[in-house]
């Protein structure tokens, strides 16, 4: 399990003689299903977290890229420092930063919950003492509470990506430049149970966004929105960042929407990465690229292409959940071992399905009123209950199991009063 957003960012679209030449779209159908549904037992478990960067002494003041550089040391990546040996941090987990230069910390999966949690809690702290020694220190919600987008890297690739999103409004700096999220990682499960365990993790989406939002206030003011930034995410490119529906054959259905999807960016030589304007890689299997210059895709840019969507669940072999606001650093591992608990036994993931029904699909409702909504809110405290109930499945202390649990309870205990 590792994050897609940073793949290579490569010298050429077409150009490496060694991949292999996508002929038709059946084979690029196939290619996806098979690289983006990875079948098996669930085992892994991994996590990536975001987080916005400030200064102790004047949280709004624009980050200086030299600074954040001159704290990582020789964790800087590359996409900041070229030249910089961009080691993992201790416990091995990579370290990444998005175009705003909020840190990512991506950690090596592992097959128990009670493991990622050492791993984890070891390099943040290894982070949060880094940054401190420099006077920084790491944010606690899911959007920059203090500064206005910015982009501060300048690859080709973010650079392209600000172009295409400018005419559809603000949505596209602001979840490039000021948001943070949680991702969990999981696996896809044995085949024949892939289309419950991909239902489910779409169908907890809502309750779980509301539940843990925590974005309401960005660049000083109040948005009024529980989780801004999955609003910024909506508020780009819908064909990009809409949610998967229920399905009977995901990887089927999301290999024919890779393919009818338009080119987002297309890496070449220069500096400019912009891609033809409607072009879908359909299209270019097809031929139609042709006008633009291009010969014929190759496997290796159609898993380019699979790094440009920005959906609430994101297939990579394993499913990537992405609809979560980033945690203060002190409880990343709340929704982390929420998700895991439900997750964990085949009866409850169809619980889930049962409890989660009457929400389904009510995105925007949790991102603009979080638990405020009475239906998303009765939904989320049983939720709560059920996986509260299951966490003795994860394997992790019984003093840590009352800590989540207490904490993930508070979160919707003010709800329950509203409903009573």
């Amino acid at each position: 399990m590792t994050t897609v957003h940073d793949f290579p960012e490569k010298s050429g679209s077409a150009s490496n003689a060694t991949a292999k030449v996508l002929s038709d779209r059946a084979e690029g159908e196939a290619y996806v299903a098979s690289v983006c549904f990875k079948h098996g037992p669930p085992r892994l478990l991994g996590v990536e977290l975001e987080f916005t960067v400030h200064y102790a002494d004047e949280p709004a003041r624009p980050l200086d890229p030299d600074d954040l550089a001159t704290a990582l040391g020789p964790h800087t990546p590359r996409t900041l420092r070229p030249d910089s040996p961009a080691l993992p941090l201790p416990a091995g987990s990579p370290l990444s930063l998005e175009p705003g230069c909020q840190v990512e910390i991506s950690a090596r999966p592992q097959t128990t919950l009670r493991h990622l949690d050492a791993v984890v809690s070891a390099d943040l702290a290894h982070l949060e003492s880094l940054l401190a020694a420099r006077g920084l220190f790491l944010g606690d919600t899911g959007i920059d509470r203090h500064r206005a987008p910015a982009r501060k890297l300048g690859t080709p690739r973010y650079a392209a990506m600000e172009r295409r999103f400018a005419p559809m409004g603000d949505g596209g700096a602001t979840m490039m430049c000021s948001t943070a999220g949680l991702q969990v990682c999981v696996d896809a499960g044995e085949a024949d149970e892939l289309a419950v365990r991909w239902a489910a993790v779409h169908a907890l989406g809502p309750p779980l966004l509301a539940t843990f939002a925590n974005s309401r206030v960005h660049a000083g003011h109040d948005t009024g929105h529980a989780s801004a930034r999955w609003l910024a995410v909506m508020e780009t490119e819908k064909a990009r960042t809409r949610s998967a529906e229920p399905t009977e054959d995901p990887a089927g259905e999301w290999a024919r929407r890779s393919l009818d999807t338009p080119l987002m960016v297309l890496p070449g030589p220069g500096g400019r990465w912009d891609a033809p304007d409607s072009l879908t890689f359909a299209d270019w299997i097809d031929g139609r690229g042709e006008g633009a210059g291009l010969g014929k895709p190759t496997e290796d840019d159609l898993a380019y292409h699979l790094t440009t969507f920005f959906t609430p669940v994101r297939p990579q072999g394993y499913l990537e959940i992405r609809y979560l606001d980033a945690q203060p650093a002190a409880r990343w591992l709340h929704p982390v071992a929420l998700l895991a608990a439900l997750l964990a036994r085949p009866s409850t993931v169809d619980k889930v399905l049962e409890l989660c029904e009457p929400v389904m699909g009510r995105w925007e409702c949790a991102a603009r009123f979080g638990l405020a909504d009475r239906a998303i809110a009765a939904v989320a405290s049983k939720v709560v209950d059920l996986g509260c109930a299951e966490l003795g499945t994860t394997g992790l202390p019984p003093e840590t199991i009352t800590e989540i649990s207490e904490g993930v309870q508070s979160l919707v205990s003010g709800s329950r009063s509203h409903q009573s």
